[in-house]
Formats: C-alpha cells, sequence, structure tokens
C-alpha cells in the first residue's frame, strides 16, 4: 500500500520524478496533496515552506476559526410539513403488493361498477390534490395505494393514521388509471354523507341563496363542468335527480377539478324528494334547453321538447294525436323570460336538463308548482341549444350579478 510521507507518494513501481528544489519557490510543485488548496508544503529534506499569498487577499481563517453564515430565522412549518425526519418515527406502517393480491382487484370493480359504490358505499379518488381536498373536507380514507413513499409526506400525518397503506408499482396505477399522467398515489374512500362534510366558508359577498337541480345530465364531463361552474359561482347546494350520472364516477370526479368537496352535493334523489331539499318559498326555474319553448307551446305542429316529453312519460295523448294537432293541455303552462331579465328576488332553484333528452316532465310541473318560470338563453337560429354546462354557468353567474346588483343598490339606498 502507498504511504504518504513528506509530501511525496512512496512504494510506487514507477520511477520517481525530480524533486523541485526548494530555492525555486516560484516553480511549479509537481506533488498533489489531499487537499486541494494545501497551506503549506513539505520537501524531503523536511524544511517547511509556507506558499505565497496573493497580494491583497486576506489570509485564510482556520477550520477551528471559521464561523457558519448566520442564517434567517425559518417561520414554523405548516402541517403538512410536520412529517419526522424518518418513516420508521411516524409510526405508520405500509404493506406491499405482489402479483395476484386481491386487494388490486377491487379498485377496478369501485372504478368501472357503480351499483358497487352504492352498495358498498366506496368511491375511488386520484391524484394528491382531489385526496387532499377530500381529507380537509372531513372524507373518510380506507386504503391508499402509492408508488412512492414522497407522496403519502404530501398528505396530513395524522389522517393517515388507521388507514390501510399499500405500495405498488406505478405501472400498476397505469393500468387502474385513465389519466395520461398518473399521479401515483390513488385512495378508497367511504362515500362523502354531505350532512357530515366541512366545506369551506364562503364569505357573504360570495355566497348565493341559489341551487342548482340537475336533471338527466348523464355525460360525466357535462356534469363534472356544471359542478365546478358551482362551485365557482357560489351556490349553495347542488340537486342530482335520477337519471344523472354518478356524480362519485372518476371521470365526474377529473372534470369537477375538486368541486365535489366544496359544495354540498345531493345525489340520486327522487322527484317528489326534491321539494324536502329547498328552502320555503324556493321558485324553480327551468333552462330554456329545448330552443325556443314559447313558439313551440303556441304552435300546432309537434316540438322536439314533446317528443322527448312523450318518450319518458305516457300521456293521455299518445303521440299520434299529437302528430294530429291535438291540444298539448298535459304540458304545464310555464311563462317564458329572458335569462337577463330579473328572476332573483326570492330564492331561487335552476334546473339544467342533459343535451339528449332536455328536462323532464316532473321539472316543468315544480316550476310551476312554485311559480318558477322558463329562462330563455336566446341562439341564432338554426342552433338548437347550448351545452348544458355552458347553460349552467350562464344562469348561475347571471343570477351572480342580479343579486350583488340589488345588494349594491340597497347599501347605496341605506347611505
Amino acid at each position: 500500500m502507498a504511504a504518504l510521507a513528506g509530501g511525496v507518494l512512496l512504494g510506487l513501481r514507477a520511477p520517481l520524478r525530480p524533486v523541485v528544489p526548494p530555492a525555486d519557490l516560484d516553480a511549479r510543485c509537481w506533488v498533489r496533496a489531499l487537499r486541494r488548496s494545501p497551506v503549506k508544503l513539505t520537501f524531503p529534506s523536511g524544511e517547511v515552506v509556507e506558499r505565497k499569498r496573493a497580494p491583497g487577499k486576506p489570509p485564510r481563517p482556520a477550520a477551528s476559526e471559521a464561523k457558519a453564515p448566520e442564517l434567517p430565522e425559518q417561520p414554523p412549518q405548516a402541517s403538512a410539513s410536520r412529517w419526522p425526519s424518518t418513516w420508521e418515527e411516524t409510526g405508520l406502517r405500509y404493506d406491499k403488493a405482489f402479483a395476484g393480491d386481491r386487494r388490486l382487484s377491487s379498485v377496478m370493480t369501485i372504478v368501472k361498477s357503480r351499483p358497487f359504490r352504492e352498495k358498498q358505499g366506496k368511491i375511488l379518488l386520484e391524484g394528491r390534490r382531489l385526496i387532499a381536498d377530500a381529507l380537509r373536507a372531513g372524507a373518510v380514507p380506507q386504503v391508499f395505494f402509492f408508488s412512492r413513499l414522497e407522496y403519502l409526506r404530501e398528505l396530513p400525518l395524522e389522517k393517515l393514521r388507521g388507514v390501510s397503506l399499500i405500495k405498488v408499482k406505478f405501472e400498476d396505477i397505469k393500468d387502474w388509471s385513465d389519466l395520461v399522467t398518473p399521479q401515483g398515489i390513488m385512495g378508497i374512500f367511504a362515500k362523502p354523507d354531505h350532512s357530515k362534510m366541512m366545506y369551506p366558508e364562503s364569505p357573504p359577498c360570495h355566497s348565493l341563496p341559489l341551487l342548482l337541480i340537475c336533471d338527466n345530465l348523464r355525460d360525466p364531463g357535462n356534469l363534472g363542468t356544471v359542478l365546478r361552474s358551482a362551485a365557482g359561482a357560489g351556490c349553495s347546494r347542488v340537486l342530482l335527480t335520477k337519471g344523472c350520472v354518478d356524480a362519485w364516477e372518476p371521470k365526474v370526479l377529473r372534470a369537477g377539478m375538486g368541486a365535489h368537496f366544496q359544495v354540498p352535493i345531493v345525489n340520486n334523489l327522487e322527484w317528489e324528494a326534491v321539494p324536502d331539499h329547498l328552502p320555503p318559498d324556493t321558485r324553480v326555474y327551468v333552462a330554456d334547453n329545448c330552443g325556443l319553448y314559447a313558439q313551440a307551446q303556441a304552435s300546432n305542429k309537434p316540438s322536439a321538447c314533446d317528443r322527448r316529453f312523450l318518450k319518458f312519460h305516457k300521456p293521455e295523448k299518445d303521440e299520434e294525436d299529437l302528430e294530429a294537432g291535438a291540444s298539448r293541455d298535459w304540458l304545464p303552462d310555464l311563462e317564458v323570460q329572458s335569462y337577463d331579465l330579473d328572476w332573483t328576488g326570492a330564492p331561487a332553484a335552476v334546473v339544467i336538463g342533459g343535451e339528449t333528452h332536455g328536462v323532464s316532465l316532473e321539472s316543468l310541473q315544480l316550476a310551476e308548482r312554485t311559480g318558477g318560470k322558463r329562462l330563455l338563453i336566446p341562439v341564432v337560429p338554426g342552433v338548437d341549444s347550448l351545452n348544458s354546462a355552458m347553460a349552467a354557468s350562464i344562469l348561475l353567474f347571471e343570477g351572480k350579478r342580479q343579486l350583488r346588483a340589488r345588494a349594491d343598490l340597497g347599501n347605496r339606498s341605506r347611505s
């Protein structure tokens, strides 16, 4: 083994190079010491020579005299970063899933089967942001599948205690996920109950005495966008009647972008139970997404709205009588008004129908009983209707504009 003696490496088989004379201090030393910037040079004769220091350069302090730079005082960390430095200190345990693990097959069952979700009362959430929103709102987690431990550190530690943690391969998550770029973490939660959730409190200027009723919305992307608009407008509640797509379907969750945990959602309601979820003196308004309903009512020709109602309901007058120009007395007689006229004087609920089947007959009957109207969004002739999500956004934010204008007018009158 080579030995370091007097700054010269000994015991090497290669011939030694000539040593630089001590007097020639300006010559470049061929010996490379262990430090990149040695303070002293030792020659074989035992003479110690200090290296010349550049003019004007202060002497380098010794290692014992060097002071660490003073760092600014760090603010206290947030709750999400209260994790211990090591995993063992957390007290959490996780399992590793292998091929053929039955727990993995249950994930795909929850994703694809609505009856299983409703019977077992479980939903699947994917992504760190959506899971964090659910935990913040009070949703109860049961199982987490993750590919890296770092993903768990982004969640509150106290929320993970008592939850089954299973580490899986990222390739398995890619197989289960519908996302193009999965985030590496999925969670099975108990199906949230809107009455037990903790939704963020909006300032009074942003909360609306306005409800949204979804009727026959069957497209997951449309429903998710509608929920996102309802949360953004400040709706007090969203009601989903039977015939709508499941609000907890993964595609709806992805399109909602966390809106499920920002506004209360009552799912799978019968029309007979809808009035129980409305505040007193609420008027129900129906979005006119069937086209120009007023002209259809006045015309003797059957309209698309009539056919949609006849498809799901069997009134006394059948379709042949309707083709012959029979009276449409079975249709509720609702007044039509433009969407930008005042309709928010009393607590209001807006019904949005699906693009394929439109609103149901029960929604028109409820609007007639509560003194509501049809809200007409004028479109260019030849265009059948607007997208359901777009129509919902227009009406909700128009209602918000009217309520804000009324509040500003009241403030000016009092001042």
